[in-house]
C-alpha cells in the first residue's frame, strides 16, 4: 500500500488518476529493467512503485505529451 507520498497529493500534481497510474507504472518498470536483480544498491526495502511515486511527487518525472 502506498502511503508516502499520499495519493491525493500525487493526483493534485498530475490531475488525472489514469495518467498517474500510467506514469508511475511505466517509471517503475524502467527502474526494474535498469536495475534487474541488483536492487541492493538501492537499499534492502527498495520498491520500484514507491520510488517512482516519490519521483513524480518531487517533480523528477513528469508526463510528456506526444503528438
Amino acid at each position: 500500500m502506498l502511503v508516502d507520498p499520499p495519493i491525493d497529493k500525487l493526483v493534485e500534481k498530475i490531475k488525472c488518476k489514469y495518467a498517474l497510474v500510467c506514469l508511475v507504472t511505466k517509471r517503475a518498470r524502467e527502474l526494474q529493467q535498469k536495475l534487474g536483480d541488483d536492487t541492493s544498491s538501492m537499499g534492502p526495502d527498495f520498491n520500484p512503485i514507491s520510488y517512482a511515486a516519490h519521483e513524480v511527487y518531487d517533480g523528477t518525472v513528469e508526463i510528456s505529451k506526444e503528438d
